[in-house]
């Protein structure tokens, strides 16, 4: 007899070493000040951490965030750009996927992306 734990056939849970980040996508939020990440990584055996940090085009942390050992493989987050007083412009989204040490990390995906201005916004 077997005994399925999971509905695809596809999940299979993988050692630390094999754990890699699968899809990283963005969408900034009609308010402008807001994005909406979600990020997949592989099924892990062992929970593993990530770390996005969101730099504004001078290269400035305009956000952060800190998941620590995840139970989840496919994860959605709300990141709020800070200390900006108009976002509109280009942005970089930088997640580290790590086990014991962030340096180097395990694996790393950079994805550009663009805050429109108010009035491109307010269009759609």
């Amino acid at each position: 007899m077997n005994i399925h734990f999971f509905d695809d056939p596809n999940y299979i849970p993988q050692p630390k070493d094999k754990v890699r980040i699968e899809a990283l996508d963005i969408i900034p939020y009609p308010d402008r000040f807001r994005v909406h990440v979600h990020i997949k990584v592989t099924p892990f055996l062992e929970r593993p951490n990530l770390i996005l940090v969101a730099h504004n085009a001078q290269d400035r942390v305009v956000s952060e965030l800190n998941i620590i050992e995840t139970m989840h493989t496919d994860m959605e987050f709300t990141l709020h750009i800070r200390g900006v007083q108009e976002p509109a412009g280009a942005y970089t989204l930088t997640a580290m996927l790590f086990y014991e040490s962030k340096n180097p990390p395990q694996d790393q995906r950079i994805e550009a992306f663009l805050i429109p201005e108010a009035s491109e916004s307010n269009e759609h």
